[in-house]
């Protein structure tokens, strides 16, 4: 792979990170070696989190909280570091504000549950509207339209404007005093696009709505502060910022966790039970039923040292030079177009883009026999595909492993489609 950008200022040293990952030493189809550009999918796992994973299976493995043995109370710190850990990474003024879930998807559900049966003045009903934007991932957008099928409650969203940016023109009009909840996603999943959070939670506390914002695709890249967010939710998820699957998080404020109900039932969520009532543990463990993902927790503790330890700030400017200099790079592809922002500004290490009127699944097809895996079809966001008239695109997503060599490589990719497709 050619490296033509390997001076751009503020690139993390890749060659020494990506001794840090396996599977990025492999090869594929025939000896291709891997361009992995598929991170908004999910991100590659360091060593550090494969033997944290490992050395918890070898070593501690036991249920958490209730056990007196050694391996029960090492189990127990163990997962409850994590919590530690997750609560020190997005800045939480309490660690029982941080609530253990398998997935971001589990955690926008949860709270969209919670809204649906809880008391005033929380409660989702009929003559009451949700707020969410044409761009969300369908895991911010089938819980609330579920949830108004339920209540009656009407369902609104935000549009988007040609260059993938959010219509916020008429901001007084979709968040109103009939709003009672505004859920959007930080960063876009498909179009890359940052969006102006404070604007949009400040529209929303002057009207008294609850703020839900979905960080999935901001945690792995920037440094995530929920303070000074602002919202009231935080759902992101471990896959994607170097955790293992199978754990996702859900911060809430804690006067809010304390006064709703909670979601699943069953064991470790309660305080007593009857057989004609039940009690409910306090926040966090209100809405953790049964038994947690230990394991993946500990995963997720290991992924957040480790990228605590490079620094968020330090990634983040390593993806934002990465990203102008792939935009760059792709402008010059003829017949290609990026759906979303065409510029670094305000964008996330997603690019979203069709080739002539060459399928995506076509093109992701060619690329992978070149070693280059890249994400096709609608990315769970399609609203967005229908928005800009296109029936899929093709997704380069990068991360901190991710360098400008990569970026040539699907550069020269794409003209090895062109070419077969005449």
């Amino acid at each position: 792979m050619t490296d033509s950008g390997r001076g751009l200022p503020g690139l993390l040293d890749t060659e020494a990170i990506r001794k840090d990952f396996p599977i990025l030493d492999r090869a594929v189809h025939d000896g291709a070696k891997l361009v992995y550009l598929d991170n908004a999918a999910t991100s590659q796992k360091p060593r550090q989190v494969l033997d944290a994973l490992s050395g918890y299976y070898e070593r501690h493995n036991a249920n958490v909280h209730r056990g007196v043995h050694v391996l029960a109370e090492e189990a127990t710190a163990l997962y409850e570091g994590a919590r530690d850990k997750v609560a020190a990474f997005i800045n939480a003024p309490s660690r029982d504000e941080v609530v253990f879930t398998k997935n971001a998807s589990e955690s926008l559900n949860l709270v969209a549950n919670m809204l649906g049966w809880a008391d005033e003045p929380y409660r989702v009903e009929r003559d009451t509207e949700i707020v969410i934007t044409e761009m969300e991932h369908h895991s911010n957008i089938v819980p609330w339209q579920l949830l108004a099928q339920r209540t009656g409650a009407k369902l609104k969203w935000f549009g988007l404007t040609d260059d993938g940016r959010l219509d916020l023109s008429n901001i007084d009009e979709v968040i109103t005093e009939k709003t009672k909840v505004v859920s959007f996603v930080q960063v876009s999943n498909i179009l890359g696009t940052v969006n102006p959070v404070e604007e949009i939670v400040r529209r929303a506390q002057d009207v008294g709505a609850l703020v839900v914002v979905d960080a999935s695709q901001a945690a792995p890249h920037m440094a995530l502060d929920v303070q000074a967010l602002q919202a009231d939710f935080v759902a992101f998820t471990g896959h994607k910022m170097c955790g293992p699957t199978g754990i996702g998080v859900l911060w809430g404020r804690k006067g809010l966790l304390d006064d709703l109900p909670p979601f699943l039932g069953g064991g470790e969520m309660i305080e007593t039970v009857s057989m004609h009532s039940s009690t409910y543990a306090p926040a966090p463990h209100k809405f953790e039923a049964g038994t947690p993902p230990i394991a993946q927790a500990v995963g997720l503790g290991a992924a957040v040292d480790y990228l605590s330890a490079i620094g968020m700030d330090r990634v983040q400017a390593h993806e934002h030079a990465l990203t102008e200099y792939a935009v760059g790079r792709l402008r010059e592809v003829p017949d290609l177009r990026i759906i979303g922002p065409v510029t670094g500004e305000n964008r996330g290490a997603t690019i979203s883009f069709t080739l002539g009127d060459i399928h995506p699944h076509d093109v992701g097809q060619v690329l992978d026999e070149q070693g280059i895996a890249v994400r096709v079809g609608h990315h769970c966001a399609r609203p967005v595909c229908l928005r800009y008239g296109i029936p899929a695109t093709t997704r380069a997503s990068f991360y901190l492993y991710s360098s400008p060599a990569e970026v040539d490589a699907l550069v020269d990719g794409l003209e090895q489609v062109r070419n077969f497709f005449g």
